[in-house]
């Protein structure tokens, strides 16, 4: 989705405000970050900027942090446009490093995937940092397996295609039309029908396989015994001379 995020100090920069006044109000939750790093670093929305300019007006008017806190808990601050009902502040939100770490790939990998047009960041934050909220560890699980059961980047793409707009549709349904809607979940129906057989014919391979390795594990144990047995009877016999 791309949304324009900054870190505390771009955001501080940006907007004007002196950094120990931007901790202050976190320490005092007049203004919540919308999530944080790996390494627990604030992150802000410029969605915030109406919440910032409400302190502001206030500071101005000659309340103190204290009052504000006060009166912010009685009328409360003026809703950004995120979604209502969602505590933005308990997201957290992955560096590349930390998004390949978590999946066991390496960061070059998601970069390629990225170039793919297989995924792209959440969030960039101003200084051009990729952030990903942490349904991308789940999505480049996917991505890696669907490599291994032999999908080409193309029908990865189009596989994680689906999944993002399956994403979006549970997210807002009504934001789509009907007709639109339909074809999109029938796509993906179809989709989930083909992984089955795909999988299905990856099962009877890996079936077959570890009955074969079974066999040819207990026949290469024979061999190796015998073999053994053959040394010490060399052994033997070399002792009897």
């Amino acid at each position: 989705m791309n949304r324009q995020v900054y870190t505390r100090d771009e955001f501080a920069a940006r907007f004007d405000i002196p950094e120990p006044t931007l901790r202050e109000w976190e320490k005092m939750k007049l203004l919540k970050p919308v999530g944080f790093t790996d390494e627990k670093a604030p992150l802000y929305a410029e969605g915030m900027i109406e919440k910032l300019k409400h302190i502001q007006s206030l500071e101005n008017l000659g309340y103190g942090p204290e009052e504000i806190q006060k009166i912010i808990k009685k009328v409360g601050l003026p809703r950004s446009g995120e979604k209502k009902g969602r505590d933005a502040g308990h997201d957290q939100y992955l560096t590349i490093g930390d998004l390949a770490e978590r999946v066991g790939v390496s960061a070059r990998t998601i970069k390629h995937w990225e170039d793919k047009g297989i995924i792209e960041p959440d969030m960039r934050t101003e200084g051009g940092f990729r952030l990903y909220s942490k349904v991308f560890i789940y999505l480049c699980e996917l991505i890696r397996d669907l490599q291994l059961f032999g999908y080409t980047l193309e029908e990865i793409k189009k596989i994680s295609g689906d999944f993002r707009d399956f994403l979006a549709l549970k997210d807002k349904l009504e934001a789509f039309p009907k007709n639109e809607a339909e074809r999109k979940l029938e796509g993906m129906l179809a989709e989930i029908k083909g992984l089955y057989d795909r999988i299905n014919l990856l099962k009877e391979g890996i079936d077959r396989w570890e009955n074969l390795l079974k066999k040819k594990k207990k026949e290469v144990l024979n061999l190796k015994n015998k073999n053994q047995k053959r040394e010490k009877k060399a052994a033997a016999k070399r002792k009897e001379k």
